[in-house]
């Protein structure tokens, strides 16, 4: 009989407490606004901070209750700034037909065509090694091959080739520049996925200094912006550039007659 009655308290109890705690839940809940409610399921969810928000969430929420810039997801791209903008209720000119950019290593110099300092024995990361005389690499523009760059990657877009190469999965890549902004010597860049061309090196020495520890470096010769006014190449600082931004006639004629093949048809 008292376990009978003790049974019977127990479940009085509990269902007691549960019609309470269902009662506060409905009076104190916080409810969202509708419009981040339309805004969380949209957002990419990578949760990569580019925005400068803590995540996709937040950046949702700055959006619909402080009144953020809507174009700030790297990763959204165009697509979802317009749908931010149908939710939001504002007029803002989004160009269909904008091109995309994503990362891509310019170097391609490995121990193979390349000179190094000394032999380091540290932990894999470039930034580690880049404090110690900017790291063991003779070229000090070049890709330090530690992949801290992949390290930093939220969508395991980047790895490394058995010669020792990042590599960039550029289906992969949503633009959100992390390993542009991790990479001690700024060989990570932006360029336009639809780019038929890349000019793979980041060093600006010159090119008789270039020749004595990379095969595969810029030696600034301007054979291609000389001899090729239309391929869209410019040389700064010994080091040649090729203009993205528009077609080029004459890029593939440049490309076939730079000594050192390093523009790059992708």
């Amino acid at each position: 009989m008292n376990i009978l009655l003790a049974l019977i308290t127990v479940a009085l109890l509990g269902g007691a407490f549960g019609f309470g705690l269902s009662y506060a839940e409905k009076k104190l809940a916080i409810k969202k606004d509708e419009k981040l409610l339309e805004l969380e399921p949209i957002m990419p969810g990578v949760n990569c901070g580019v925005c400068g928000y803590a995540g996709c969430n937040a950046y949702a929420s700055a959006i619909a209750k402080e009144g953020a810039e809507l174009n700030l997801c790297a990763p959204g791209g165009p697509d979802l700034v317009q749908k931010i903008s149908e939710i939001m209720g504002m007029v803002v000119e989004v160009d269909p037909n904008e091109r995309r950019k994503v990362a891509h290593v310019m170097c391609k110099g490995n121990v193979e065509f390349t000179a190094k300092d000394y032999v380091y024995d540290g932990p894999m990361d470039c930034n580690a090694a880049h404090l110690l005389m900017g790291g063991d690499n003779t070229c000090k523009d070049g890709c330090l091959r530690m992949g801290s760059c992949i390290k930093v990657c939220p969508t395991d877009a980047i790895s490394k080739d058995s010669d020792g190469y990042i590599v960039i999965d550029e289906a992969k890549c949503i633009s959100c520049e992390k390993c542009v902004a991790i990479c001690p010597t700024h060989v990570m860049q932006m360029i336009y996925e639809d780019s038929e061309y890349s000019i793979d090196c980041n060093s600006k020495l010159p090119g008789g200094r270039v020749r004595k520890f990379c095969s595969v470096g810029c030696i600034g010769c301007k054979i291609c912006e000389n001899k090729y006014p239309e391929s869209g190449c410019k040389v700064e600082s010994y080091l040649a550039y090729f203009d993205q931004a528009v077609p080029h006639s004459q890029i593939a004629e440049a490309a076939e007659a730079c000594p050192t093949k390093i523009i790059i048809k992708r």
